[in-house]
């Protein structure tokens, strides 16, 4: 399974972006696709996931109303409406997903994306 990641950019305080994960390769069940993000000098962080049976979403606190995760079964696509940004959300924003509920939300993911780059200014 691959996961192409897009749509990172630069924007204004205040402004908007769309990210969006492609996943390809055999048969794709995930049990969850997730976006992380990773600010420079910073661990890599939990932004939001979809379960992909139900479409439960989950959010880190941080982004809790200001972001939107949603999927696209029959595309295979994962994506994250940015609304509200602020320079705190700078970072390179990688997509995720897992075959399994093992680890939760937040941990065990199996594929990475290539990650990419969101810009904030204040």
């Amino acid at each position: 399974v691959q996961l192409q990641a897009s749509g990172g950019g630069l924007v204004q305080d205040g402004g908007s972006l769309r990210l969006s994960c492609a996943a390809s390769g055999p048969t794709f069940s995930p049990f969850a696709m997730s976006w992380f993000r990773q600010a420079p000098g910073k661990e890599r962080e939990f932004v939001a996931a979809v379960g992909w049976s139900r479409g439960t979403t989950v959010y880190a606190d941080s982004v809790k109303g200001r972001f939107t995760i949603s999927r696209a079964d029959a595309k295979n696509t994962v994506s994250l409406e940015m609304n509200s940004l602020k320079p705190e959300d700078t970072a390179v924003y990688y997509c995720a997903a897992k075959r399994t509920v093992v680890g939760g939300w937040r941990e065990r993911y199996d594929y990475w994306g290539q990650g990419t780059e969101v810009t904030v200014s204040s």
